[in-house]
């Protein structure tokens, strides 16, 4: 069985993005913040974004991660 870590940086490196609640429904991953972490230190470039969302008629924000394009 692979690694939530490996899981998710698969993901990433597909070209996918990532926030908490996908990690949640695709791996079953409460930290995403954690496991970005540890792939940061894995040496993985991965960008953070803050997005607004609507949720209950107010505007809230979560983090969507994505790995950097090397040029």
């Amino acid at each position: 069985m692979e690694s939530q870590n490996e899981l998710i940086r698969k993901w990433l490196e597909s070209g996918k993005r990532i926030t908490p609640l996908e990690a949640l429904h695709e791996f079953s991953c409460f930290r995403l913040s954690a496991r970005i972490y540890d792939l940061r230190q894995k040496g993985m470039r991965i960008l953070a974004r803050t997005k607004p969302i609507m949720a209950g008629g107010k505007t809230k924000y979560i983090t969507e991660y994505n790995v950097t394009k090397d040029t």
